[in-house]
């Protein structure tokens, strides 16, 4: 049943940022155009999936379990601002304003059958992989010096 809930809700999802025009690089980069030709209607899918996730949230902070029973896995209290968040933002917004795709409509996009798509996904993977491998190299080597 955890399986057959995860699939409606990732195809009501993909089907969401295709209706939304998320997937589509061209909208999205029309909305980050702020001194071009601007198209703001993003701003109002951003804005319902804000009032969406802010009820969510809150209902599920009451919760101690899914509606599936499986446990509420939530986000811990931790709001410090340190170098990895600032840093994590700068790249994601980089990425965003330089290809107008963010994972999700990636992935959709490339279902799609967009070409652009497929090479973003692929440099995402790679710079995902690269992260991995610094945290275990640095993992390593923090070993080594307290051993």
């Amino acid at each position: 049943m955890v399986q057959l809930a995860s699939l409606l809700a990732g195809l009501l999802f993909g089907l969401g940022l295709i209706v939304s025009g998320m997937a589509d690089p061209s909208k999205v980069l029309g909305f980050l155009d702020l001194a071009g030709r601007w198209d703001p209607s993003l701003a109002f899918v951003m804005a319902g999936a804000i009032g969406v996730g802010l009820v969510a949230f809150a209902v599920a902070h009451r919760r101690n379990v899914s509606v599936l029973g499986l446990p509420m896995r939530l986000p811990q209290d931790r709001r410090t601002i340190d170098r990895r968040l600032v840093g994590g933002g700068l790249l994601f917004g980089i990425g965003w304003g330089l290809a107008g795709f963010c994972p999700g409509p990636a992935l959709v996009a490339v279902g799609m059958g967009q070409d652009q798509a497929v090479v973003f996904v692929v440099a995402m993977l790679a710079g995902m992989g690269l992260f991995e491998l610094q945290g275990r190299l640095a993992a390593r080597r923090a070993t080594a010096r307290g051993a």
